[in-house]
């Protein structure tokens, strides 16, 4: 019960954080003045009423900061749960040349196809151990995270990229 509490506190200001910054611009930074509309956009101006590009003018500037809000609030909770979040965090080590090989066959596969075959579906298990049982010569290699837990709770770190996660025990 206690985690919701402090959770939900979390997301409260990260949250609110990002409004007051959204309404701030839309009211006095960057405010929808109709005289500059009209004289920029005349065609549009004559077209469409004020009240409706006044509205597409502040959901621009709310869609493009809440984008970023999904990280902040992935690692106010992941610290409120965890104790340890980073971003942009990079693990080095080592993977087999035959295994590099093999995630770049599977990132093709996902993302092009193969052999004019659409896209394949992701299937993480048999993907996983496709890579896995690639082995080979082991080669310098890192990851940037951009979202890195290290959970103080079960002994893991987590390396979250727009991927697909990463679990190491």
């Amino acid at each position: 019960m206690e985690h919701n509490i402090e959770t939900a506190k979390v997301i409260h200001t990260v949250v609110c954080e990002m409004m007051d910054k959204v309404m701030d611009r839309v009211l006095h930074t960057d405010p929808f003045i109709t005289e500059k509309h009209h004289a920029t956009k005349p065609l549009y101006a004559a077209l469409v009423p004020d009240e409706i590009f006044k509205g597409a003018h502040f959901e621009r500037r709310f869609v493009t900061p809440f984008g970023s809000v999904w990280e902040k609030l992935a690692v106010a909770v992941a610290t409120a749960y965890h104790g340890k979040c980073l971003q942009g965090h990079t693990i080095n080590g080592t993977i087999g040349e035959n295994s590099l090989r093999r995630i770049q066959e599977v990132l093709n596969r996902l993302e092009h196809g193969l052999g004019g075959k659409a896209k394949k579906k992701p299937d993480w298990k048999t993907e996983l151990q496709y890579v896995l049982d690639g082995g080979g010569n082991p080669i310098p290699a890192s990851v940037t995270c951009d979202i890195f837990i290290d959970s103080k709770n079960n002994r893991t770190a987590t390396c979250f990229r727009a991927e697909r996660p990463f679990t190491q025990q």
